[in-house]
């Protein structure tokens, strides 16, 4: 079944989901098999560019997961006011990196968009990452109320909630969190940015956030997931405010076991995974692994 085929009869009702339902969300057709790649790449040094490509590099590259004439959606974490050395959002040179690695596989056109948290234009604009998209050659999108679409998530907690058609329609979805600390759940990392991706009232997902948190990854499934630590924010988040809140970690994670990203991102804040329900969750549902001292991991370093 095709993608667009699939989305077309969840408008219709949904009956589709009991007959395909690994082919819900954009990110779901799937990168070729990991079969010889490590589980994780590392990109380490002092550009973010060149880091985000190492990383991504180290896992086989982009052209692993992107065809000729795809579309592409990245979604970075734009929600905040803030500008890049505050660490609120993710660092525009990461976003610009992913951009052109997308191109240069051959995508078709790559989006980038959020659902911000903050006005949005003012969060395009202060963050960096609406000019350093532009520049790279995305098409970077608002979040449009039209175009919502309330569809079954399947979770165990989500049953069903507003998604933005943007993230669903596109053939690849490349999910770019940065590494931060969260007020509510002790960091914020790849799956808690897939909340940009939905409509509100977001706030009632606090009310079983570790769970919801599940139920929304495992509905996107990004194709690959791509970990900003260049410079985290360790206090006072999720939107800090000095740059005595942040510490440059001078890393990017990537890989396609998003479990398994924010497993590592954890260590850069000294929190065992297994001590995020989030991550324990998703674990021992089978949906990504934990134990990342266990996984094969390529440092790059450059």
């Amino acid at each position: 079944m095709k993608r667009r085929d699939f989305i077309r009869d969840i408008a219709l009702g949904g009956a589709a989901l009991q007959f395909a339902p690994s082919l819900l969300g954009g990110a779901q057709a799937k990168a070729p098999a990991g079969a010889g790649f490590p589980d994780l790449g590392l990109g380490l040094g002092d550009s973010p560019k060149a880091i985000t490509k190492a990383a991504v590099e180290a896992v086989g590259g982009m052209k692993r997961f992107v065809s000729r004439g795809d579309v592409v959606i990245v979604k970075p974490n734009i929600g905040w006011d803030r500008v890049p050395e505050l660490a609120a959002c993710t660092n525009p040179e990461v976003v610009t990196a992913l951009i052109e690695m997308c191109h240069d596989a051959g995508a078709k056109k790559v989006i980038v968009m959020d659902n911000t948290t903050n006005e949005a234009k003012r969060t395009y604009y202060r963050s960096g990452i609406k000019a350093a998209a532009e520049a790279a050659g995305a098409s970077v999108l608002y979040c449009n109320e039209e175009h919502l679409k309330k569809v079954p998530l399947k979770g165990e907690w989500l049953k069903e909630w507003n998604v933005y058609k943007d993230f669903m329609e596109a053939d690849k979805f490349i999910n770019a969190p940065i590494a931060k600390h969260h007020s509510l759940c002790r960091v914020t990392l790849g799956m808690k940015n897939l909340m940009g991706a939905i409509g509100d009232p977001r706030n009632q997902i606090h009310q079983k956030l570790d769970q919801a948190l599940v139920d929304l990854a495992h509905f996107f499934k990004p194709t690959l997931t791509v970990m900003d630590a260049y410079r985290i924010l360790v206090r006072n988040g999720p939107q800090g405010g000095r740059p005595s809140d942040t510490k440059l970690q001078k890393t990017v994670v990537a890989g396609t076991d998003y479990v398994a990203v924010d497993a590592m991102a954890a260590g850069f804040f000294e929190i065992p995974p297994q001590e995020l329900p989030f991550i324990k969750i998703a674990a021992d549902k089978g949906f990504g692994r934990l134990d990342v001292e266990k996984l094969k991991i390529e440092k790059r370093t450059v």
